[in-house]
């Protein structure tokens, strides 16, 4: 059988994408948040262990799973609000709703925390794929309702056992079992837009936690579909080290391989990240969502099978 030459995409979805690219800048414009581009290929990459990064040969580099760490890098150096739109990279992720490539908009606000930054994340889906309302649910009643049960008290052995009863291996940890739990109660959110805040500390990633334990984190779901992840990003250096330490641990619990934490990334926050928070935003996935595609793959003029 011939191989299929064709884009993956039809060719009246070009013009589309390109607008919403237009719109994205103009929007960032109008509010003085400056565009930068940081390297796609680079020595480091992150730590989170639900995360692989795509090696490149013998170069011993990565390609990059998101600006974060350079943007950081820049805002500690001095670096205003900033913006980047471009493609990032990650091992494994094929399907539906995932390209191993794919596009990304990220952006870090001085001076904003997660509910400044919420209500930007809106104003620009609205201007992207139009406006409609946002309801907020706390992580904690979100899993709840979807589960009946009460996530944040509940013990190892419950969670695991829900995260089976939803197709996971025997071999399922913790918090393995909570981002299946998470994912699954996302899907369930159709028809709406929904900011899920009040994330577990086990689940900060790179966000503050505050004094009850609960993370300056946020994600928005539109129509059951992950759309951003944001945080008011952690400022503590020893504790930036500590975190991609347990990461390491855990990969090394799921037999990925180990990532050695980003020194650039720890010395710029030693010498100083300034208060502000971030947001990546999948930029795909908002298209699809425009367009009622079935796929990322008809937002993106070749897919991983046809790259």
């Amino acid at each position: 059988m011939a191989m299929d030459w064709r884009p993956s995409c039809r060719i009246d979805t070009l013009p589309v994408r390109a607008a919403m690219l237009c719109t994205a800048r103009e929007f960032f414009a109008s509010r003085n948040v400056l565009e930068v581009q940081t390297p796609v290929l680079a020595q480091g990459t992150v730590t989170d262990a639900a995360i692989d990064s795509i090696r490149v040969g013998e170069t011993g580099r990565y390609l990059q799973t998101s600006p974060e760490y350079h943007m950081k890098r820049l805002l500690a150096a001095g670096a205003p609000s900033i913006y980047q739109i471009g493609p990032v990279f990650r091992e494994g992720e094929e399907g539906r709703w995932h390209n191993p490539e794919f596009t990304m908009i990220e952006w870090y606000r001085l001076g904003f925390d997660t509910t400044r930054l919420m209500a930007e994340v809106a104003d620009l889906v609205d201007a992207l794929i139009g406006s409609a309302a946002y309801d907020r649910i706390a992580y904690a009643d979100l899993l709840g309702q979807r589960f009946g049960a009460d996530i944040a008290g509940a013990d190892s052995k419950t969670l695991v056992n829900l995260a089976r009863d939803l197709g996971a291996g025997d071999e399922i940890g913790v918090e393995q079992a909570l981002d299946l739990l998470l994912a699954d109660a996302i899907g369930s959110q159709r028809g709406k837009r929904v900011f899920v805040t009040d994330f577990p500390a086990a689940l900060a990633a790179l966000a503050k936690v505050d004094a009850n334990g609960l993370a300056a984190r946020f994600e928005l779901v539109v129509d059951g579909i992950e759309i951003a992840n944001g945080y008011h990003e952690l400022q503590d250096p020893g504790e930036l080290a500590a975190r991609m330490a347990g990461d390491a641990r855990r990969r090394r619990d799921r037999s990925r391989p180990v990532v050695e934490a980003d020194q650039r990334l720890l010395a710029a926050q030693r010498h100083g990240l300034p208060d502000s928070a971030g947001v990546a935003v999948g930029f795909d996935r908002l298209l699809a969502l425009r367009l009622e595609a079935a796929s990322i793959a008809e937002t993106m003029a070749f897919d991983w099978q046809r790259a």
